[in-house]
């Protein structure tokens, strides 16, 4: 049995909305400094295969379900 983390982000040059809301709240919450924000999702999958299928599932359900190929990027790591 694996567990993998799938995390899903925009790809760069993609409107952010939600990164740059919170980036903004955090300006007036007195944080400073902060560059930019980026949103993104982490899935964390308890799956029972292992090593090069586990993975190999996991990109599969990036592709079919979990992220959208035209304006998103996926990894995932097992652990």
């Amino acid at each position: 049995m694996a567990v993998a983390e799938i995390k899903i982000e925009l790809k760069k040059g993609v409107a952010d909305p939600e990164g740059q809301n919170t980036k903004k709240a955090l300006e007036l919450l007195g944080f400073e400094g902060l560059r930019s924000v980026r949103s993104m999702k982490c899935f964390q999958v308890d799956i029972g295969l292992e090593g090069d299928e586990a993975l190999e599932a996991c990109q599969e359900m990036c592709r079919r379900l979990l992220a959208n190929p035209v304006i998103q990027s996926y990894s995932v790591e097992l652990k």
